[in-house]
């Protein structure tokens, strides 16, 4: 009975006559009722009938600017002006407007002018304003003077031309017309002139707030608007409404620190400079024609960063009391400090008015939150400020004092206030009051701290004092738990901290739930209909535990309930009606604060049998994981299937407000859910869906509420783990919002899991957790959750094979675990022969034990062998001090931390082991070896830059009196420069390294403690290798091929740093290698290598190239013998000195005869010509006479030849472009002697064969071709051009 409405009668017209006594009893009672509900009802036709009015209204006027735009496509013209302005007279102070109807296609542009001059309504703010409202163009005057009096005019321009509308406004002064003020002006009414109008007061006005401020949160130092619209009628420019604004009750003036504007249809505070002073309870307050209308809001400003991490907060409330003559007492309030450390004081600053400098007054910080400020110029103006002080720093400056008080107080601070309490408010705030202090000594307020439940760190709630009992925390996490404590404050400090409040979640506060909605019919037999509605918005604070439904039909107002015991469901099933009836149905929700209202009624739902054969509607649309741009849709199957089972279901959406539906399915799901994509962020959508069965298509369902596309803030994702501690696969979800009576709703592929044995469902705080008992291929599919009674916190993971496998591999190495191994068992050779067995794990506790075992025996610590770990690198390790054939065999570290464990063998047999014990033997004598002098580096080479080998090492561990010797092949080498050992290393040179530097070299390093030796074998693999270092520096270095003439013919020369045959160098005739011959000579010298050509002839033009490989890359120079520098060498080739004829091979002549050798020789210049006999030059004697004439004929003249005149004569003819040498034997015998056989002289050559013994050379003046050995001595001087000489002809003159 409490939960129904009481009921009404149907009146008297629609009864019959025996009712008429029973209706007039009842309307006793009613009759007030009755008349209520009729007044009602014809207030509401009378609202419906405008609604519908306005709506016809609206359609109609976008369907005329529908058809007008389309009648403006077809016809382009210039505009036109189908309402012209008008003149206006009117009086001063009051406003005017100017209207006007343009047409025109394009659209004209319109623009207004006063006497021809471009309005511009910025330049005068307030004073005109313009409007353009379906082609209608107006200009509004506001608070007429008599200089407004003008010609106004309204252009309009379009592509096709201009227009233009004038009008004279004419505004009259009242002190000309009425003289003695608007009380007269009735007299003047015969006059026929207007009547002066009534002035209207602020306070007549009707002001409606709209948009109200919020709590808002600020910073200081920074700057904040509080911004409320609202309706005004009349809404006069000229006559804004009276508003007011306060601070903690206490109103506000407009400043510097708050600027207040009202107008526009809002009233606006701007705090341009926050500071804590301006944190508090702010009211905005307009007078209006029935009273005020107010709001409030609260403003929290945190505090700005500080100068320094940990320095406190600005003081506030900077206030100067008591002035006089001797001293000023200043006063403040402290700030709210939660983890700063404790403020050790304060300093108080001054500064005259109208200037910027601050002198601090006190040297020390002082305690108290007061001081007298002395010293003072009597008649001054002064401002002050405080800034606090800390262990970290010191705190920003508090806002300069501008109010003077009087008034002195106890020196102490209060006591701590009493019980805190704290109730819920809303999702987001909770509501706390405590008790006063005992003792408030002069008590400015409190400080209000909060924490959540568990953690260690306070939170401010306000940064100024509070002076009331009760505050509210805004800004607060839903479903979080928290503990408030409150602090009081007075100008000597602040008080102990009061107790602590009781832990409370913050919850909306309980209530009953908001009115069910959306009530449809699923289904009717003639006799009963099936109902279905959607959930209260708002559950109030708790579970909705029940549902009453209430009927009635639809031709009567007398409700009846239609379930005495609550409905849990939102569908139920109403029997007992009538065929043919239409009824409506309401319905309300209960939780445990009691029934809330009731629903609006239905729509007249006929009750008639349903007979299609297609589907009813689905229904109860929902929506999960509504995500920025995609969200599941959710719904349940009809009632009613129609003919045959349903098969699937079509979805369409549209946007909201739209009535152009998409359909999202081609072909019919057969699921009850869908998940939608492709959805813009912030849009919002409706749904639909129907059921398909064998029939066709069935009844669209009631559309969905609109969804915005936008995730919750904080949203988080389902993830998969596995439990550490169990091994457990499991799906989690922690929600970003959660209230008192939240449950997690978990489901697979969106069909409610339920009791089931293979999962299991539990919740601690915002998270819960999915477990899986034995999980297998059978758990694979998509699991969702739904976090009820939140504004729809929801989530899904697909749980897939490979996941799931990785899931299953972690969660066996958890219940199995193991003890993991970055290395396993390894073993290393240490100095001193020590071998070191070694593994490391990943991470070791401190409580992990191990042990060693070798061959199936333990081995513990102790004489020869050494066990040990380290729990921060995870090393266990075993060092055996001798290692010896004994420890052959196979080593195993086995080890145990906690639950886990592991092991690691290493097997150390045959030559594995073999190579161990030579290793760790080899180390043992190296270790004895270093106990004296000894080699810290053997012996090695390095080439120089000069293409000299050195043969270094490195000494260690020596004193003065070591020594060191160099020795090759056992001989004993003594170096030009002595070793010194002291520096540390020693080197041997080796110049001109060739063949011949092949040996054993060895180094001896020695004195009283031992000796030590070092072996190096210069020869094969080592020999090229120098070889090779040698050819890279050298091959670097070398030069550009160069031609040179010589008496044999043309020499390609490359110098280089180094030069010797054993490096790897070929010489490249047209790109075929060429071989050493007697015509083509290939040779070198200790800087140079070249190659000779005898004779050159046309054959051998062409392009020619060295290349010298170091084994690494080959360097290569060229040179093109052809052409131009072919033809001009041959010219040079035909001016060198030669023997033209005239002289025999053979002379055999008889003692005492004379020999004359005579021949004729040519040269371009005139060659000289030189005489040898047995490569001795010949001196001109009487003996012996050596001519030359003519430049022509040279002939040398034996007189009275003897024996001693036998031998080989030669004679050289040479130019400056070269020569020829040519060899005569001579042969003397004696009287009575046969004439010897003549021995012939080698073919004339055009190089002399150097000589096979020790003799002098020739002279300078007529140089010889080089020796054939290919690396002569670096002194021997080639008869070349010097290296800068790159032509490859020399100049004529």
């Amino acid at each position: 009975q409490a939960m129904a409405e009481p009921a009404y009668t149907i009146p008297a017209f629609r009864q019959s006559a025996d009712e008429v006594e029973e209706y007039q009893r009842v309307s006793i009672h009613v009759g007030k009722g009755l008349a209520a509900i009729q007044e009602e009802l014809h207030r509401m036709r009378v609202a419906t009938k405008t609604q519908v009015d306005n709506l016809a209204m609206q359609r109609e006027v976008q369907d005329m600017m529908t058809k007008r735009v389309e009648l403006h496509e077809e016809v382009r013209r210039m505009p036109d002006f189908l309402v012209a302005l008008r003149p206006h007279t009117v009086w001063e102070k009051t406003p005017v407007k100017l209207f006007c109807t343009v047409q025109g296609y394009p659209r004209p542009v319109v623009k207004w002018y006063k006497d021809g001059v471009p309005i511009d309504p910025p330049s005068t703010p307030g004073k005109y304003k313009m409007e353009n409202k379906y082609g209608v163009h107006s200009l509004i005057i506001s608070r007429c003077i008599v200089s407004d009096t003008a010609e106004y005019s309204a252009v309009a321009t379009n592509q096709h031309g201009t227009a233009t509308s004038k009008a004279k406004v004419t505004v009259r002064s009242e002190s000309l017309f009425f003289p003695l003020g608007p009380a007269g002006g009735a007299e003047s009414c015969h006059l026929g002139l207007v009547p002066h109008l009534t002035e209207i007061h602020p306070s007549k006005l009707e002001v409606t707030l709209l948009d109200r401020f919020g709590v808002s949160f600020g910073v200081e130092g920074g700057s904040i608007s509080l911004v409320s619209t609202m309706v005004v009628v009349p809404d006069l420019p000229n006559l804004p409404p009276h508003a007011q604004w306060y601070r903690d009750d206490k109103l506000l003036k407009p400043g510097k620190l708050a600027e207040m504007t009202v107008g526009g249809g809002a009233a606006k505070l701007t705090l341009p400079h926050l500071a804590k002073d301006d944190e508090g309870l702010y009211t905005l307050r307009i007078f209006t024609k029935d009273g005020t209308a107010e709001h409030s809001a609260y403003l929290f400003v945190e505090d700005a960063p500080p100068s320094a991490a940990g320095a406190p907060g600005a003081p506030m409330s900077v206030k100067a009391y008591d002035i006089n003559q001797d001293y000023v007492l200043v006063a403040w309030k402290p700030p709210n400090t939660t983890n700063e450390p404790t403020i050790t004081g304060y300093f108080v600053d001054k500064c005259e008015a109208g200037s910027d400098t601050w002198v601090q007054c006190n040297d020390s910080p002082v305690k108290v939150c007061k001081y007298p400020v002395h010293g003072l110029s009597v008649g001054r103006t002064y401002h002050f400020r405080v800034r606090a002080v800390n262990s970290a720093g010191i705190s920003r400056p508090s806002r300069k004092s501008d109010k003077v008080t009087r008034g002195e107080a106890e020196q102490s601070v209060p006591s701590a206030p009493g019980q805190v309490m704290a109730t819920r408010n809303t999702k987001s705030s909770v509501f706390v009051q405590w008790d006063p202090p005992k003792h408030t000594q002069n008590l400015m307020g409190y400080y209000i701290d909060g924490r959540a439940a568990g953690s260690k760190q306070w939170f401010p709630c306000n940064h100024k004092p509070f002076k009331h009992t009760r505050f509210v925390v805004h800004g607060l996490i839903p479903g979080e738990t928290y503990v408030f404590r409150v602090q009081a404050v007075n100008v000597y400090g602040l008080s102990d901290e009061s107790q602590e409040s009781s832990p409370i979640a913050v919850e909306p506060a309980l209530a009953t739930p908001s009115a069910p909605f959306g009530i449809t019919m699923l289904s009717c037999d003639g006799s009963s209909m099936t109902l279905a509605w959607k959930s209260p918005k708002h559950c109030g604070g708790s579970k909705i535990n029940n549902y009453y439904i209430d009927k009635r039909d639809a031709d009567t107002l007398d409700w009846k309930e239609v379930n005495l015991s609550g409905i849990k469901e939102r569908i139920c099933t109403v029997d007992n009606l009538t065929a043919g009836i239409f009824y409506e149905f309401k319905v309300q929700a209960a939780n445990m604060a009691g029934v809330g209202v009731p629903s609006a009624p239905s729509h007249p739902m006929k009750c008639e049998a349903w007979t299609m054969a297609e589907p009813g509607p689905a229904y109860d649309l929902g929506f999960s994981e509504v995500r920025s741009h995609t969200l599941v849709l959710l719904w349940k199957a009809p009632v009613y299937t129609g003919a045959s089972p349903v098969s699937g279901y079509l979805v369409d959406m549209a946007k909201k407000g739209s009535t152009e539906f998409v359909s999202l399915t081609e072909e019919a799901v057969n699921h009850r859910y869908l998940q939608v994509s492709g959805l813009e962020e912030g849009e919002s959508y409706v749904f639909r869906v129907r059921a398909v069965n064998g029939a066709g298509v069935g009844r669209a369902s009631e559309l969905s509420e609109p969804v915005c596309a936008r995730a919750l803030p904080g949203t988080k994702e389902i993830v998969c783990g596995v439990d550490e501690e169990t091994g457990d696969v499991f799906l989690s979800l922690e929600a970003c919002e959660i209230s008192e009576t939240s449950k997690f709703v978990w489901s697979k592929n969106y069909k409610p899991i339920g009791d089931c044995p293979r999962v299991s469902a539990s919740a601690k705080g915002r998270t819960s957790r999915l477990t899986f008992t034995n999980p297998d291929k059978d758990d694979l599919g998509k699991y969702s959750v739904v976090v009820t009674d939140t504004d729809g916190v929801s989530s899904s993971y697909t749980l897939t094979e490979d996941v799931l496998n990785s899931m299953l591999e972690l969660s066996h190495a958890i219940r199995h675990p193991i003890v993991p191994l970055k290395h396993g068992l390894n073993y290393e050779i240490l100095e001193k022969g020590h071998v070191r067995f070694w593994v490391q794990a990943v991470k070791l506790s401190s409580a992990a034990s191990y042990r060693f075992i070798f061959n199936d025996k333990e081995v513990t610590s102790g004489e020869g062998h050494k066990i040990s770990h380290d729990v921060n690198t995870g090393i266990i390790q075993m060092t055996v001090d001798h290692f010896t054939r004994d420890n052959e065999g196979t080593y195993t570290v086995q080890i145990h931390d906690g639950k886990a464990k592991n092991q690691s063998s290493l097997v150390l047999v045959g030559d594995v082991f073999k190579a161990a014990l030579k290793e760790a033997e080899f180390q043992r004598k190296e270790h004895i070896r270093k106990q004296g002098p000894h080699f810290s580096e053997y012996l090695h080479f390095t080439v120089t830059e000069d293409c000299v080998v050195m043969i270094v090492c490195k000494v260690a561990n020596v004193k003065k009196e070591t020594t060191f010797h160099w020795f090759k092949d056992d001989e004993e080498i003594v170096p030009e420069i002595p070793p010194n050992v002291m520096s540390g290393s020693c080197a041997l040179p080796i110049a001109q390294f060739s063949r011949k530097d092949h040996g054993i070299y060895k180094a001896v390093l020695g004195d009283d403690r031992g000796k030590d030796t070092s072996l190096f074998d210069i020869s094969g693999k080592v020999f090229d290798d120098i070889i090779n270092a040698i050819a890279q520096i050298a091959g670097s270095s070398a030069s550009d091929l160069v031609l040179q003439c010589t008496p044999e013919g043309i020499r390609l020369q490359c110098y280089m740093t180094y030069y010797t045959e054993e490096m790897k160098t070929v010489w490249k005739h047209r790109d075929s290698k060429i071989a050493s011959s007697e015509k083509m000579r290939i040779g070198g010298a200790a800087e140079m290598a070249w190659m000779q050509i005898c004779d050159p002839s046309d054959k051998e033009k062409g392009h020619y190239s060295i290349e010298i490989s170091d084994g690494v890359q080959t360097h290569t120079r060229t040179f093109d013998l052809s052409g131009q520098a072919y033809t001009e060498f041959s010219c040079v080739l035909s001016d060198r000195g030669r023997v033209v004829g005239g002289l025999p091979d053979v002379v055999t002549i008889m003692e005492e005869k004379s020999l004359s050798l005579t021949c004729t020789v040519w040269g371009e210049p005139t060659p000289e010509v030189t005489w040898f006999k047995n490569e001795q030059e010949v001196a001109s004697t009487e003996h012996t006479r050596v001519t030359f004439d003519g430049g022509k004929f040279a002939s040398l003249v034996i007189n009275k030849v003897t024996p001693e005149d036998s031998g080989k004569y030669s004679i050289n003819v040479r130019n400056k472009y070269g020569g020829e040498f040519v060899e005569i034997t001579v042969s003397v015998y004696r009287h009575g002697e046969s004439i010897p056989e003549p021995k012939l002289a080698k073919t004339p050559a055009t190089t002399p064969m150097p000589p096979k013994s020790p003799s002098p050379t020739p002279t300078p003046k007529s140089p010889t071709p080089a020796p054939k050995s290919p690396t002569p001595p670096r002194s021997v001087k080639s008869p070349t051009p010097p290296r800068f000489m790159k032509s490859p002809t020399p100049p004529r003159k």
